[in-house]
């Protein structure tokens, strides 16, 4: 049984997640659908981006992953399909899947086959009325080329990455989750050269953590501190709280690590 994921930003009151679940099961009952998250901020085309990296890679080869975060829906901005490491994906020509295109062997069409999207297509639905049939379709083993014209030029957005400074790593905050953690744009990877994660000092709008932690409880109560997450990047925690209410950070803050006792 095919596995469908679902992203978007269109949260759960309104029936529009449901729609698309009824347009893909009325093509299609034999899939499985997971709700990836509904809950992208409106319109933020890189925090659904970022969803769909930190989560894609844990589903089987074969999943096609639904994904709609689309400010410019009703315009002239393409419908995409993407094959990319044995997964398909479904979706906005809008930078959504700017992270796919970083990596070698994907190939995309532009979805444009009127057999493959429902009869009437509304200007503001695009998630019902493209991209769902698209998905089912796909789930039922239409080769994506039949979906249309081969896009070699996909839209991009800048990505935001860490950056080396002298002796120091900068990056900066990526994403918050609902815990209040800081997700940041340096990786694991960055911080390697830089030596044992007890040796380093994590800066933060003038706040300085001493070590990362191998887990949240090892910091005391109210404390922040920073840990390599399960999306092996770099955060900024606080026990038993939120470091987004307790220091008033948010998405673009600088983040900078360096050895202790380094020059900052």
């Amino acid at each position: 049984m095919t596995v469908i994921t679902l992203t978007t930003d269109f949260g759960l009151r309104d029936p529009f997640v449901g729609a698309m679940k009824g347009v893909i099961l009325a093509i299609n009952r034999r899939v499985h659908l997971v709700d990836l998250t509904h809950e992208v901020r409106p319109h933020d085309i890189l925090e659904g981006a970022l969803a769909l990296e930190a989560a894609a890679g844990f589903f089987p080869p074969g999943t096609i992953h639904l994904a709609v975060v689309d400010p410019g829906v009703g315009t002239a901005r393409r419908a995409l399909g993407v094959n990319a490491g044995g997964q398909l994906f479904v979706g906005p020509d809008n930078g959504l899947f700017t992270f796919l295109f970083a990596r070698p062997g994907w190939s995309a069409v532009s979805l444009e086959g009127a057999a493959y999207r429902l009869a009437e297509v509304s200007p503001t639905f695009h998630g019902r009325d493209v991209f769902a049939p698209a998905a089912a379709y796909l789930s039922l083993g239409v080769p994506l080329r039949r979906f249309g014209p081969e896009v070699g030029d996909p839209v991009t957005i800048a990505w935001p990455a860490a950056r080396q400074e002298g002796d120091a790593v900068v990056g900066e905050v990526v994403h918050i989750d609902r815990f209040g953690n800081l997700a940041t744009s340096i990786r694991a990877a960055d911080l390697s050269p830089l030596g044992p994660d007890a040796s380093l000092a994590v800066e933060v709008e003038g706040v300085v953590v001493s070590g990362l932690s191998a887990a949240y409880a090892e910091r005391s109560a109210g404390a922040l501190g920073a840990i390599v997450g399960s999306s092996s990047r770099l955060e900024l925690f606080v026990r038993d709280g939120s470091a987004r209410d307790r220091f008033g950070l948010g998405r673009g803050t600088r983040v900078t690590v360096r050895k202790r006792g380094g020059p900052a």
